[in-house]
């Protein structure tokens, strides 16, 4: 007869086994394509800057060489002496073939310092189809054509990429670049292959300026924490489909230090808390590799030692798994448990807690203000 141990030891162990084999086999999201490709509309690019990041550069020039015949590219500052202006003129040197305007601006409307960077930069825009775009990632050649020709159809109010980790700061980047690669990726994936649509993810967000004003334009989010999020919802809310392009975009992942890296991925697990309690507490059974190794504790048998195993095969061959066609693997094989290590202590940490820091500022964070993205 089975004791209370050893059925928690089981539940442990198929669970978190089953969970990474779908996270290892879920395929990647398929494109909506609205129109030929000769369809293609014109496209502005919003692009608010903060500070001279590392890639800065090499992420602006990607916009640059897009197989789109017609885009704009918006930068904008808050402050005047800001280190982004001298890397955007370098960008507008390099290529002056294409339309990029630098708006320096100061005014600020709400507490999100990024969406009053919107606000300020949506005035020029001159396209009907608005890209909004994180100043650390960067992008394929086909990256504005594909998101446009998406958009093409009209049941489609906004579209988003999902995106892969980029280190650039030795082994603390390269940790939580591999929270990206080998869990916000595959979580996405299993999630959308089960039928889910509810997503908007800030590294990338397209919709039509239409569709903005019908929202309220960025003013009503402008006091908003999680401004992508809310942004997918308040289109979900007119009655349009939000899609996942094929499209996968680089993010840099900039954590040189376990501190700064330990308060990014905290700020990112209390707000799937502060969203969804009930879901986030469960979540506990994705960090593979502890789990597995709890429950074949609680549970030691030959048939334990089999399904552990399996778990371990698939978790580990997420390292294996590119995540883009024209991406390379995520690798970092190795450390494979020092990641679910610091996952669990991550969740077990953001089961408590109200405030999160972002941009070294101090939010409450509270379900108005929650974003279930990193």
């Amino acid at each position: 007869m089975l004791t209370l141990q050893a059925l928690l030891g089981d539940l442990l162990l198929g669970t978190a086994a089953a969970y990474a084999v779908l996270a290892l086999i879920a395929p990647r999201p398929r494109e909506v394509r609205g129109a030929p490709v000769s369809s293609a509309r014109g496209v502005t690019v919003l692009k608010p800057l903060c500070g001279a990041e590392t890639h800065l550069f090499e992420n602006l020039s990607s916009l640059c060489v897009q197989t789109l015949p017609d885009f704009q590219i918006v930068c904008g500052v808050r402050d005047p002496n800001d280190a982004a202006i001298a890397v955007v003129n370098r960008v507008r040197a390099a290529h002056p073939e294409c339309d990029i305007e630098l708006v320096v601006d100061p005014r600020v409307h709400g507490t999100n310092l990024k969406v009053s960077n919107l606000i300020n930069l949506v005035r020029r825009a001159r396209h009907e189809i608005l890209v909004i775009a994180d100043s650390d990632i960067g992008v394929p050649p086909d990256y504005l054509e594909r998101l446009a020709l998406t958009l093409a159809d009209e049941r489609i109010g906004l579209v988003t990429c999902l995106y892969r980790g980029r280190p650039v700061h030795g082994l603390w980047s390269r940790v939580g670049a591999l929270f990206i690669d080998t869990w916000f990726l595959p979580s996405v994936r299993i999630a959308h292959w089960f039928g889910a649509r509810t997503f908007g993810f800030g590294a990338t967000v397209a919709l039509r300026r239409s569709t903005l004003s019908d929202l309220g334009g960025f003013a009503a989010l402008r006091n908003r924490l999680a401004d992508d999020y809310w942004l997918a919802e308040g289109v979900r809310a007119l009655g349009l489909a939000t899609a996942i392009s094929e499209v996968c975009v680089i993010t840099d992942v900039s954590e040189a230090h376990l501190l700064g890296l330990w308060t990014r991925e905290l700020r990112w697990l209390r707000t799937i808390r502060s969203l969804n309690p009930l879901g986030f507490f469960f979540t506990f059974i994705t960090y593979t590799l502890p789990v597995v190794a709890i429950g074949l504790a609680l549970a030691p048998s030959t048939f334990a030692v089999c399904v552990a195993a399996l778990g371990v095969l698939a978790r580990l061959g997420l390292h294996w798994r590119r995540p883009a066609p024209h991406l390379s693997a995520p690798g970092g094989l190795v450390l494979a448990p020092l990641r679910d290590l610091l996952l669990l202590a991550g969740w077990a940490w953001a089961l408590v807690g109200r405030h999160v820091e972002w941009r070294d500022q101090v939010h409450a964070l509270n379900d108005s203000s929650a974003d279930p993205h990193p």
